[in-house]
């Protein structure tokens, strides 16, 4: 029931996040051509622009957790011993959490007072609490992905977060290279 509610959720983000890019693209692209090749524009482009910007690296956010798209700050975590390196990701993700939810708290807080008042978006006509759910949304899901992470860390699933390692995919593309180079050189380097 957990994993097809988890699998439903990662094809959930996958999917909003490929129709926010999609439609930010085109957004901006549109507005730039009416704008320099027409000398209009839409009046409440940049105001969308900006808000599904938002949501994008909210959900971003999210994502990059469960995919390792995060690039981590490690080199000493990854010198310590397994245990040690669950224990270092357990704290690290427990600060995540407290974060998050703080995030989550003050975000429910402030969208719930621009609810009441009744404040519109200032170029588009919607209540601007639509727009700015995403704070409590954005950082639920990333709550979310913490604690399924905090779960591979205590059950010894993971042994830390995962982050992107750029050193090591910066050699593993100079081998490339180089082994592309050797070869339409004939081997000669």
């Amino acid at each position: 029931m957990l994993s097809r509610l988890l699998h439903s959720l990662h094809w959930l983000e996958e999917a909003i996040l490929r129709l926010l890019l999609v439609a930010i693209t085109l957004l901006v692209f549109t507005e730039t051509v009416l704008r320099f090749g027409f000398d209009t524009g839409l009046l409440w482009a940049q105001e969308a622009t900006l808000y599904m910007a938002a949501w994008f690296v909210l959900f971003g956010a999210s994502w990059g957790i469960r995919s390792g798209a995060h690039i981590g700050v490690d080199a000493f975590v990854k010198l310590l011993p397994d245990f040690p390196r669950r224990i270092a990701g357990i704290i690290a993700v427990l600060m995540g959490l407290v974060y998050s939810g703080l995030f989550v708290y003050g975000g429910w807080i402030y969208v719930s007072k621009i609810k009441m008042i009744g404040i519109e978006m200032e170029d588009l006509p919607f209540p601007k609490w639509i727009a700015l759910s995403i704070l409590v949304i954005g950082f639920s899901l990333l709550a979310v992905r913490l604690l399924v992470l905090l779960k591979q860390l205590i059950t010894g699933e993971a042994d830390g977060f995962n982050h992107a390692d750029e050193a090591k995919e910066s050699m593993k593309l100079a081998d490339e290279i180089n082994e592309e180079i050797g070869m339409n050189n004939g081997g000669a380097r």
